[in-house]
């Protein structure tokens, strides 16, 4: 994933990394092949982007280009993975940084 979504979508995966203890006595974990599985074959979506938090948590974002459709994971280092956000109209963006005035 390119640009803007990035960032946005990793720091917001980060925050709610810490509420993955919540999300998994609320049944919204399961192996990551598991996970995996039922995001490519229900809904169409690929890993898109990935990131690493707190305690070694592997933060990914999977999408759909063709539907729009986008998740993100948090997996444990034990290999179970929460799903954290799901939404509608994925986008990637090519955005470039804007420039640094060092000379001021």
């Amino acid at each position: 994933m390119k640009g803007l979504l990035k960032p946005i979508g990793l720091a917001f995966a980060l925050l709610l990394a810490a509420e993955m203890t919540q999300a998994q006595t609320q049944r919204h974990c399961a192996p990551r092949e598991t996970v995996v599985e039922r995001l490519a074959d229900g809904y169409g979506e690929t890993r898109q982007s990935v990131g690493l938090g707190r305690d070694n948590a592997l933060m990914e974002v999977y999408a759909s280009v063709e539907s729009g459709t986008w998740t993100i994971t948090v997996t444990t280092p034990t290999g179970m993975t929460c799903l954290i956000a799901s939404g509608q109209s994925f986008e990637t963006f090519a955005e470039k940084l804007p420039l640094s005035d060092k000379d001021a």
